[in-house]
This record gives structure tokens, C-alpha cells and sequence, in this order.
């Protein structure tokens, strides 16, 4: 059983940085996949970004590619959102998800691939 605990939302204005962080415990991380995740309101949950087990891939969604940057560190068992240019429809509760992986160069970019959630962080893009 995996729990994953995200933090670094907030609100910033347009154009602004902001990094969000997921902390792993309770499974083996490095046989996962990572991903994050958003959901704005009334929308539907979207794929942002995911990075292999070995760190090796990465993917992203086209409206975040060149802006956000997934990294994870498979000894401190976290995983890194780092965001830049930030615009107010980048607003959404962010989730991280685990999802096993077989090979270790696999990305997924589909929520049903991952079978652990964290509770979400939320981030406010604003003037």
C-alpha cells in the first residue's frame, strides 16, 4: 500500500513559479511510475505530467510541455512538479499517482494506469 502526501500549492500571480512536491511511503517506489495530475472545477481530471522508474522518461501533456519540468528522487522517494510561466488555467487541485510499471522506462498518461492517489494540493493562478 503506497500513500502519497503532495504539498507546495498556493496561489501566484501569471508568470509566476511554483513547485510541488509528493512525498512516497509504505511500497517499493522505485517499481512505480509517477504521474501528477489536475482537476479543475466543474472539468474533468487531466494528465500533466509522468516520469518512469528510473527517472529515465518523461511525458507530458501539450499544455504544460516547456513549462513544467517532473523529476523524482528514488532515494528521498519523492517526487517534483516544477512549474514555471504559470496561467490562470493552469488552476486546478493537483494530484500525484503511483502506478506500478513493469519496465522501467514506462510512462503512463492514463489515471486508470495508477492505483495510488495523494489528497491533492491546490494551485491558484491570479491577479
Amino acid at each position: 500500500q503506497v500513500q502519497l502526501v503532495e504539498s507546495g500549492g498556493g496561489l501566484v500571480q501569471p508568470g509566476e513559479s511554483l513547485r510541488l512536491s509528493c512525498a512516497a511511503s509504505g511500497g517499493t517506489f522505485n517499481r512505480y511510475a509517477m504521474g501528477w495530475f489536475r482537476q479543475a472545477p466543474e472539468k474533468e481530471r487531466e494528465f500533466v505530467a509522468s516520469i518512469s522508474r528510473s527517472a529515465g522518461r518523461t511525458a507530458y501533456s501539450d499544455s504544460v510541455k516547456g513549462r513544467f519540468t517532473i523529476s523524482r528522487d528514488n532515494v528521498k522517494n519523492t517526487v517534483i512538479l516544477q512549474m514555471i510561466s504559470l496561467k490562470p488555467e493552469d488552476t486546478a487541485v493537483y494530484y500525484c499517482a503511483a502506478g506500478w510499471a513493469i519496465g522501467i522506462g514506462m510512462t503512463y498518461s492514463d489515471n486508470n494506469q495508477y492505483g495510488y492517489w495523494g489528497q491533492g494540493t491546490q494551485v491558484t493562478v491570479s491577479s
